[in-house]
């Protein structure tokens, strides 16, 4: 029975249609009344997250606007969101939405996009004229950009930022500090402290430079604050990001592997949340996946959690048990049951045809009282909505994945934890584009974005490609299969940041036959693996067959005719830090047995999370 993630994933970005350059309507209002502000909110290396805000100084309202900007050759925007943007060679133009084109005095509106390059806009207009509105002085330079603003002292309520000096030909008279594109202060010197914040925060702060001649010259940088604090609820406490791991029924079968290895490990320490994998889904209903594994199983004094051995009378054994006394030793944990998986997504597309008895069905059995204590919520894993997987789904409406959802947290409430975890395949007309996500996202906790197996040995003669690349590369074989490009996706369709998690897998896939050691080489069929051709765990791999390079955030390694994909406490750490810029809830991976006897990958997550 084959039970592990396939996400068959990929992803193209949301291409916009830059033929032509739209006309410019008649400005609403003179630009000395509004201004545009830039933020790049998120960079990745080769693309980047941008964010204007269009505020209405004046006293009258504005009935449109229209930004426009410059890139240098080399850098372009990708998609958008909340805006229509349109290109004329490197000129870019973005004109409200028709809900979005009205502004009160005071008010303001932000859009962004994601792009490609390293460039920063240049030559701003606002409706025909300066962004800033301020003045354009002939002869008289404006002021170059100031340093990215660093913070220090945040408290609840509060953060002290400093900044690099800017330069100008005639003097910088003062700065303007932005939060969130919006100016809040315009101080002398080269550090502010803003007050009145609101604990457990996130908030971006960039800075802008004025001449004597009041010109304002380029944003900074931006740096993202979340304020101290916490806010309660059922999940990690705000600014502790999700390190979640899933914990297979079966592993204690052949792989051997039991709760108790998350103790001896030291992983235990360093995780967030276990998906207990997996409830199967039948007839309509929630159901027990094994039945023996998950409460039936005795333990002995020696493998059990606390050292104590079940007995025969006892009225709950198994995994169950020992996930109990787990959390007893450790109560920063919170456990979800995962239902589905790519073997038993087969059963969704006949439970949902009656969400809430399905929901019903699902609470009765994660709240059955022989182990309701064990559990914190629930996690769906269908493979996939409207979509093929194991099988293909050709009854399930569009809607059917957030009625689902809907059902699950009215049935669950709110002091329970619903996610889900879901296809990375964001290409044009692929996986996510089938499902209601976006519209689903409003009752769940997060989503489990499944950013691995994008490529793999089903491809028998190759080409060899990572099968959990971070960005796409020259030469990859599905143009947008890549993590990156999936977790823009999931925003673009109102997914908030924090709502989406990084999957990483803790193992390879690879081919045999292969004399090319980098990536794109043919192949003869897959690599011999332990459990299944073509994959292999990397407590495994790292001694069999050590990385010999990377390529898009991940490890690859070349031993004799075989090719091996894989992530490792490096490449981790860097995906890692690439979440966390992001503004991600955090990150998840499949599966515990998969890592080192120490927990080495689960480490090096923690310690990039942190």
């Amino acid at each position: 029975m084959r039970f592990r993630h396939r996400a068959a994933a990929g992803f193209a970005t949301l291409l916009l249609p830059f033929a032509g350059l739209v006309g410019l309507a008649s400005p609403a209002q003179a630009a000395t009344e509004a201004t545009a502000t830039y933020v790049k909110s998120q960079d990745w290396g080769n693309g980047f997250e941008g964010k204007w805000t269009v505020k209405n100084t004046g006293t009258t309202a504005i009935s449109s606007w229209t930004v426009e900007w410059d890139f240098p050759s080399g850098t372009s925007v990708t998609s958008g969101w909340d805006a229509d943007i349109t290109s004329s060679g490197n000129h870019w133009t973005a004109k409200n939405k028709s809900w979005n084109g009205s502004l009160a005095p005071g008010a303001s509106v932000t859009f962004g996009f994601n792009g490609t390059g390293t460039g920063a806009p240049a030559n701003c207009k606002l409706n025909g004229g300066s962004c800033d509105g301020g003045p354009t002085v002939p002869g008289d330079n404006p002021p170059s950009a100031p340093g990215t603003p660093t913070a220090s002292g945040i408290t609840d309520t509060s953060v002290k930022l400093s900044w690099s000096a800017a330069t100008d030909d005639k003097g910088v008279k003062n700065y303007d500090v932005l939060r969130g594109g919006a100016k809040v202060a315009t101080v002398t010197g080269t550090s502010y402290t803003d007050t009145g914040l609101t604990k457990a925060t996130d908030y971006s702060y960039t800075v802008q430079a004025r001449d004597t001649a009041d010109q304002t010259g380029p944003v900074s940088g931006a740096v993202a604050v979340r304020t101290t604090g916490d806010d309660g609820g059922p999940g990690p406490q705000p600014g502790a990001k999700v390190n979640l791991g899933y914990f297979t029924n079966w592993g204690v079968y052949g792989r051997n592997y039991h709760v108790k290895n998350l103790v001896t490990s030291g992983s235990a320490e360093k995780i967030t949340h276990i998906n207990y994998a997996f409830g199967n889904v039948q007839g309509g209903k929630c159901t027990i996946g094994d039945a023996y594994a998950d409460y039936d199983k005795a333990y002995t004094a020696d493998q059990s959690v606390d050292g104590v051995a079940d007995t025969w009378d006892q009225p709950l054994r198994g995994n169950f048990n020992q996930l109990r006394k787990l959390k007893a030793k450790y109560p920063h944990i919170k456990v979800l049951w995962s239902f589905g998986g790519w073997t038993w997504s087969g059963g969704f597309p006949d439970a949902v045809k009656n969400p809430a008895a399905f929901a019903k069905s699902c609470h009765d059995l994660v709240e059955d009282p022989r182990w309701a204590d064990v559990f914190d919520g629930i996690d769906l894993d269908w493979e996939y909505p409207n979509a093929c997987g194991l099988s293909c789904d050709t009854t399930s409406a569009k809607n059917a994945f957030s009625s689902m959802m809907k059902a699950m947290r009215a049935e669950f409430g709110n002091d329970a934890l619903v996610t889900a975890a879901v296809t990375a395949d964001a290409s044009a007309g692929g996986k996510i584009e089938a499902a209601d996500y976006g519209t689903a996202a409003q009752y769940i906790d997060w989503y489990n974005v499944m950013t691995y197996d994008f490529f793999g040995a089903w491809a028998k003669n190759g080409p060899t490609a990572p099968h959990s690349p971070l960005t796409s590369y020259s030469g990859i074989p599905q143009q947008g299969f890549n993590s990156a490009e999936a977790i823009a996706k999931f925003k673009a369709t109102g997914v908030p940041a924090t709502k989406l998690l990084l999957g990483i897998g803790f193992y390879g896939r690879g081919w045999t036959g292969v004399t090319q050691s980098t990536p794109g080489g043919t192949a003869t069929g897959p690599a011999a693996g332990t459990y299944e051709a073509g994959i292999e765990d990397y407590k495994v791999l790292k001694n069999s067959c050590p990385a010999t390079g990377t390529i898009a955030g991940t490890a690859y390694a070349h031993c004799g005719t075989n090719w091996w994909s894989y992530d490792t406490p490096a490449t981790i750490g860097s995906k890692m830090t690439w979440a966390k810029n992001q503004g991600l809830g955090g990150a998840f991976f499949w599966e515990f047995s998969g890592d080192t006897g120490n927990g080495e990958l689960v480490g090096a997550m923690a310690n990039g999370l942190k």
